[in-house]
């Protein structure tokens, strides 16, 4: 009776790969051999196993249906031998896959492959021999990695495409040229009708606020379609808003490509702007917040407006009535209140009102921030930053004298004392040596403690062109928001609004305190808090 015998054939990619390397030989490949080996040894393959994609160094034998398939079929006796074209098709982990191996051998099953014969266990040395064969199989599993990301690495560093599916807002050209398969190498260029949706996605998440969600329902509305043709999906958006591409920078692994104006389609400083405002809204827990977790509504604070009695957040709601609008009678609105999540929910002990009418502390707000940008228009830029200029190398000019002065003082004490031992040494000191020895060393730790600082405070202050052209470019865009928010939407008011401003603290009768972000206070005109009665 001929022996019956399971194969198992396997490819860690998806492609049929070149198989001039036998251990990287494709599924084709595979099956033929085994299927010549098998009459060759008079046997007959009565069941057939194939993964496609799936890595033996990467995946455990615990999370590889087939190999779980194939244990189960050996237990059922349903089979006396598995036939691989070569072992490490059975997996490529050195601490797990000999164990495999030894796992089908104890269960009657003999273990063949096409290349090496058959694994044995009957002595030490074949259970030796079967740990190296793996161990050196997973080494080069690790190798082939390094050897690909380093390759990827330097073709994306050289400004070439690591392959793939193009991004959307981009196609794949043929270049002309061949890699050392011989395949044709294709090219990114830009998708002009693609890259215009790519930039309203960015102008709406960074300048207006639109969450993914809200941006795809945005697209989808005006009829524009995923590549697929589909609705826009909230997942798909998020991906554009990570993807440094765009920039016109290749990216694999940690490898970056110079900007290649050829594929970008935003500037970096937007990107920059997208993915701050993406990680602020991720951190849901931050009490205060530069970016509003939202845009929805007419409301123009959301985040950063706090119950100035409790402390509490105020959160926004509608009691469900709706009223004449005071403007145009015969508008009917719903009326829209900041009400203290702490007071309404019992959860701090509040003596403050309980809620404050949007439209009377939106209004409030609207009209502080009108008047801090026509107090900033009405000053020369070169006066409001040289003024900011001067205070601030000030402050770094009279810190570095101040730990210049320490250091000097410290350096003279450590000296000092280190005379002092020649004293001790003659017998001519107070101090005993052990003693002089504990304040020498306290001396020079703090010695180094200042020298440290010292550095620090020379290197702020030789920074003085750096903090130039940053109050220049924080000046900039402080004045670019006050050109456009009087013709701003409501979206884009509130995303100005969350920048100016960090905190407001609301109490009785509209009282109002107001924290302005740290980058605003250089041009606040010594607005850094501000009272406001209503």
């Amino acid at each position: 009776m001929k022996e019956r015998v399971c194969c198992l054939y396997r490819v860690s990619t998806d492609k049929q790969v070149d198989y001039n390397d036998k251990n990287q030989a494709d599924i084709p490949m595979q099956r033929r051999k085994c299927h010549q080996f098998a009459d060759q040894m008079g046997w007959v393959i009565v069941h057939e196993e194939q993964e496609d994609g799936v890595s033996g160094h990467k995946v455990r034998a615990e999370n590889r249906d087939k190999i779980q398939t194939i244990k189960e079929l050996a237990k059922q006796g349903k089979f006396d031998i598995l036939l691989v074209f070569m072992f490490d098709r059975i997996g490529r982990i050195a601490d797990e896959t000999p164990f495999v191996v030894e796992w089908f051998v104890k269960n009657g099953i003999r273990v063949w492959s096409t290349q090496e014969g058959e694994q044995r266990f009957d002595n030490h040395t074949d259970k030796l021999t079967n740990y190296i064969r793996f161990w050196q199989a997973d080494g080069e599993s690790e190798k082939t990695s390094i050897r690909t990301k380093t390759a990827l690495g330097q073709l994306v560093e050289d400004g070439g495409f690591k392959g793939g599916l193009a991004p959307y807002g981009y196609d794949l050209v043929r270049s002309g040229r061949y890699n050392k398969r011989k395949h044709e190498v294709y090219e990114l260029v830009a998708n002009e009708a693609e890259a215009a949706v790519v930039r309203i996605i960015f102008d709406k998440y960074v300048h207006e606020g639109f969450g993914a969600q809200r941006i795809a329902t945005y697209l989808n509305k005006l009829g524009y379609r995923a590549r697929s043709g589909k609705m826009w999906h909230h997942a798909s958006i998020r991906g554009i808003i990570c993807n440094l591409t765009y920039t016109g920078v290749l990216r694999s692994g940690d490898s970056r490509s110079q900007v290649l104006p050829h594929l970008q389609i935003i500037t970096p400083e937007l990107f920059e702007a997208a993915q701050h405002i993406r990680t602020s809204r991720a951190n849901s827990a931050e009490q205060e917040r530069r970016v509003p977790l939202n845009t929805r509504g007419q409301s123009l604070l959301a985040g950063n407006v706090f119950c100035g009695h409790c402390g509490s957040r105020l959160s926004l709601t509608t009691n469900g009535k709706a009223y004449p609008c005071k403007d145009d009678p015969n508008r009917i609105v719903k009326r829209v209140r900041y009400v203290c999540y702490g007071k309404t929910r019992k959860q701090t002990e509040c003596d403050g009102q309980t809620g404050y009418t949007a439209h009377t502390l939106d209004g409030i707000i609207d009209k502080l921030v009108r008047q801090i940008f026509e107090r900033m228009k009405a000053v020369p830029k070169s006066e409001i930053v040289s003024i900011r200029y001067k205070e601030k190398m000030d402050e770094r000019r009279a810190l570095l004298r101040s730990i210049r002065a320490g250091y000097t003082k410290a350096a003279g004490e450590l000296e000092m004392l280190r005379a002092e031992v020649i004293k001790s040494l003659r017998g001519e000191s107070a101090f005993s040596q052990s003693l002089l020895g504990s304040l020498i060393a306290d001396a020079e730790t703090k010695c180094l403690e200042v020298q440290q600082q010292l550095e620090a405070a020379q290197a702020a202050y030789d920074e003085g062109q750096a903090v130039l052209a940053s109050l220049n470019a924080q000046y900039d865009e402080i004045v670019s928001w006050a050109d456009m928010y009087d013709t701003a939407s409501i979206e884009a008011k509130k995303m100005i609004v969350n920048c100016l401003i960090k905190r407001v603290d609301v109490y009785r009768d509209y009282k109002l305190h107001i924290d302005f972000n740290i980058d605003f206070e250089q041009f606040s005109m010594g607005l850094d808090i501000v009272w406001i009665a209503a």
